[in-house]
């Protein structure tokens, strides 16, 4: 046998032990032998350097440092899931998507919602290449290093299994782990860590890959992205991940109604207390991937799953103090100041009480004893009173009147629940906040330059709005605390980079009220301009697919400010993108204006995505389910039978992939 052959031999043999003792929980070797055959492979690896692989099992144990976490775009969004809090919304659910698929009897997958820190690992020829964290869900954190110290997650994949693919899962902290690292933590005098969630996320950004290594990190994974659905189900794509090597927990398990789902959540609603580990919740998923594919997303999660959350612990505390919050809309949030109270693992200080209406409903008052529970399991919020333990001296609460920051008289106007401080350009949350939103990922995503640094520039004078980010010079930055040359150079660097943002993106940055991610490629779409938009009357801007009453009236209110028109002015001169390139112009087209498509089955020449993004470019609409108002089905293999017989009986026109590739040409 050769080096080489004894090298590759010792790996696989290593591989396999870790999958054994780590994913089976069945160890064939005792841990001194393992680290023997280990010890023994490093140093044939020390001795023929030549032979390296970065996913070797010896590239575990850590040792790299990570100045920093390199931000990686998602090859596939990591979308967020809506929740449901009882059977009714459950039931709710499944007829939206009955109907848009046209099937009566769908079978569901229920799995088990770990709390933990979300990942997305991608493997090209069976090995593994990246590991990256969810971040926005668009765009995440390059965690490659540490990731592959975490010993039940697979370098390499057998050959048996498909090569190129991403899969995703949750960073978990065992809960016996958790205590453990604590037990040590107060035994050398420092400060118990206070929810393994939080101690799970955290440990994915230490610089150090040789701390990650020390910390009980585990993976449970949960869904395969994988663009030729080669297994059929989820189901089956997650049993044939597992026999990979994969952890897949067991407790996932198939449903056929939603009867079944429910049974499936009261077992585990009692039964998660047992579990090694934290969960929040059950994930109900579609079970057959062309479904899945048919049923496609919402602007911010996937129609063909749904999270059933389980119902949120509730503590005890008082209440000393209310306070407002300003939010860069202006919109006042009171926040409820309490006595510091354990909550779902975390210390809790503060929770929401949303508006007026809420407080008066409720009748809280300062000194109050009030029940506080995570809605969602995430934000504290306030339930209720406890009215028999109320001070004999309590006052009814009353609101605020004047902005807690620029002292402007507060408004409120009909059908709005929160009270606002018009002082938008002269309040300094408003003002840095709106700087915020402009400089974040999902808007102008300006590197180097975070929501810390923003306020920091506002305090010593050197931005009052979004504009003056492109007066920036490095000089002004570095004498400021905690910069660097080089942070300075990175900013600026981020700042001018922003100007290649497209039109749709820089729209959404602008922070007009109302007008979120999806309204702002609508309307660039639409008028192609920021002067058209601008220009554009009441009548112009409901025209437009999906604007209704308010975000026109929003616009036009943005339209005909002064000091927003000189910003946007300030911004053309700068040379940020306020309309669609020629480029983008060049790809779009009005062939399908007024008609409305529907997209089912499975396609070969392009993705249904990329189908979808063909038929809004040249001016059509994508529509989810069929109607009256539906122009054609683009149909591909395995079309739904019901859709079929629905779109004859309707008389709707039936193409072919091809048939509309010809349309668009």
């Amino acid at each position: 046998m050769t080096i080489e052959d004894k090298i590759k031999a010792l790996r696989e043999e290593l591989h396999q032990h870790n999958y054994k003792y780590y994913v089976l929980d069945a160890p064939e070797i005792s841990d001194y032998d393992f680290d023997i055959k280990l010890k023994e492979l490093q140093q044939l690896e020390d001795q023929y350097p030549e032979f390296y692989d970065s996913n070797s099992p010896t590239q575990r144990v850590g040792g790299e440092i990570t100045k920093n976490f390199e931000t990686v775009v998602h090859k596939s969004r990591m979308y967020s899931l809506d929740n449901s809090y009882s059977k009714e919304d459950l039931q709710d659910w499944e007829k939206r998507i009955q109907k848009i698929i046209g099937v009566d009897k769908l079978s569901y997958t229920c799995e088990l919602k770990y709390d933990g820190a979300s990942i997305n690992l991608t493997y090209e020829n069976g090995q593994m290449q990246s590991a990256v964290t969810r971040g926005d869900g668009i765009q995440g954190d390059d965690v490659t290093t540490n990731i592959k110290t975490i010993r039940s997650i697979p370098l390499v994949v057998p050959n048996s299994f498909i090569q190129n693919f991403q899969i995703r899962g949750e960073i978990v902290l065992p809960l016996d782990g958790f205590t453990k690292m604590n037990e040590e933590r107060v035994a050398s005098g420092e400060e118990p860590y206070r929810n393994p969630r939080n101690t799970a996320s955290g440990s994915l950004k230490l610089q150090d890959s040789t701390e990650v290594a020390k910390r009980p990190l585990d993976c449970l994974l949960y869904h395969l992205v994988d663009e030729g659905n080669t297994y059929g189900t989820h189901e089956q794509s997650l049993a044939n991940a597992r026999l990979a090597g994969f952890k897949v927990p067991d407790t996932l398990k198939v449903c056929n109604s939603i009867d079944e789902v429910f049974k499936f959540l009261q077992f585990w609603d009692v039964e998660r207390h047992n579990l090694p580990y934290e969960t929040d919740g059950v994930v109900v998923k579609v079970n057959k991937l062309q479904y899945q594919d048919e049923l496609g997303y919402t602007s911010k999660a996937p129609r063909w799953a749904i999270a059933y959350k389980f119902k949120a612990e509730q503590v005890s505390t008082v209440l000393h103090e209310i306070s407002y919050q300003v939010g860069r809309t202006g919109a006042i949030t009171p926040v409820a100041n309490l006595e510091p109270v354990l909550l779902a693992g975390t210390i809790v200080k503060r929770a929401s009480l949303h508006n007026a209406d809420q407080i008066e409903k409720l009748d809280v008052r300062v000194g109050d004893t009030v029940y506080v529970e995570k809605g969602g399991e995430i934000i504290p919020k306030i339930m209720g009173v406890d009215v028999s333990k109320r001070p004999v001296n309590s006052q009814p609460t009353k609101y605020a009147t004047h902005c807690p920051e620029c002292n402007t008289e507060l408004i409120r106007t009909a059908g709005d629940a929160k009270h606002y401080c018009p002082n938008e350009f002269g309040c300094a949350p408003q003002i840095t906040g709106k700087i915020q939103h402009y400089i974040s990922r999902k808007a102008m995503d300006i590197d180097g330059l975070g929501a810390e640094t923003v306020e920091l520039l506002y305090k010593e004078g050197l931005i009052h709005d979004y504009a003056d980010l492109y007066d920036l010079k490095i000089s002004q930055i570095i004498p400021l605390e905690r910069m660097a040359e080089k942070s300075a150079q990175n900013m600026i660097a981020g700042i001018e980079k922003s100007k290649e943002i497209p039109f749709e993106k820089v729209l959404f940055a602008l922070g007009i009220r109302f007008v979120g991610e999806t309204v702002a490629k609508k309307l660039a779409k639409h008028f192609k301009s920021i002067h058209a938009l601008l220009n554009a009357s009441y009548d112009d801007l409901i025209a437009v697919d999906e604007i209704g009453d308010r975000i026109a009236k929003s616009v036009l209110s943005f339209a005909t400010d002064e000091t927003s028109r000189k910003l946007v002015d300030r911004l053309v001169n700068y040379g940020v993108q306020l309309e669609i390139s020629a480029e983008e112009q060049a790809n779009q087209s009005d062939t399908l204006a007024g008609k409305v498509f529907v997209v089912s089955g499975v396609f070969h020449q392009m993705s249904r995505n990329e189908l979808k993004k063909a038929i809004e470019d040249n001016g059509g609409k994508v529509s989810s389910s069929i109607s009256k108002k539906t122009s054609f089905i683009v149909a591909g293999d395995n079309m739904g039978p019901s859709k079929l017989t629905k779109a004859e009986t309707l008389g709707i026109p039936i193409i072919s992939e091809q048939d509309f590739i010809d349309m668009i040409n």
